[in-house]
């Protein structure tokens, strides 16, 4: 598998094609509402680290990478996975986790009134390693929308449902308010959480920056906290879309 990953990101970095400006799916908690061009591979990759004091742990993902296809005007495949280190104060495990596959269908596009509409499905296997496996066979469902409007502001939200087997499922929902400060620089703060097992209330906050390096290229930074747990993350990745 990192075999793999060296081999596609070494590809991603000597392609120099340019084509229709790069839309992804990082570096905030939103899914974006549109899919990607029919016959073409983006990757999204980057290093992410999180902190949960509550448990005295810290998750290290080295990287963590999805890869998005277009299968047609309408419909993207797409595949994450995720290398983990998880460290404690006496021991550490590490290893690769989860497997997912997804697909994204675009419902809505309409321009002229800068609305977007699309569904997001994901199966996770647990093909982790035992000590990594945090739940069985997973899904996780979203309803991706987004409005632009004509002063450089977009919002964007989704709202879903995460069902894990032999346990009750877990409503999500994420806000994002974008703002591109020229035609390379965009900014983002967005509110996300999350009702576990229709129960728990988590609420979080993030804001990061991208960079649009080409027109196919964007490296991204993000951090984020809890905002009524202790939790925080900060992260940064690069995007590549191949044609």
């Amino acid at each position: 598998m990192k075999k793999l990953y060296t081999l596609l990101l070494t590809l991603c970095a000597l392609t120099y094609s340019i084509a229709q400006t790069i839309i992804t799916d990082r570096p905030d908690q939103t899914e974006s509402s549109s899919v990607i061009q029919s016959g073409s591979l983006q990757v999204e990759s980057g290093f992410l680290i999180i902190e949960n004091h509550n448990y005295e742990e810290k998750k290290l993902y080295l990287p963590t990478t999805l890869f998005r296809i277009g299968l047609t005007k309408k419909i993207e495949l797409r595949v994450l996975n995720q290398f983990e280190y998880r460290l404690y104060d006496t021991y550490s495990l590490k290893g690769f986790n989860n497997i997912e596959f997804g697909i994204k269908i675009q419902l809505l596009q309409k321009e002229n009134i800068g609305t977007e509409l699309a569904f997001l499905s994901h199966i996770v296997l647990p093909t982790a390693s035992n000590f990594l496996n945090e739940n069985e066979l997973s899904i996780i469902n979203k309803l991706c929308v987004s409005h632009k409007s004509n002063n450089d502001i977009s919002v964007g939200y989704n709202i879903g449902y995460n069902h894990h087997k032999n346990q009750t499922g877990d409503f999500i929902y994420s806000l994002v308010v974008g703002y591109e400060i020229n035609d390379e620089i965009s900014t983002y703060i967005e509110p996300y959480g999350e009702i576990v097992g229709f129960a728990e209330y988590i609420s979080n906050i993030n804001m990061g920056i991208t960079y649009l390096v080409k027109n196919n290229i964007q490296l991204d930074y993000s951090f984020g906290t809890g905002l009524n747990h202790t939790f925080n993350f900060m992260a940064i990745g690069c995007s590549i879309n191949i044609f």
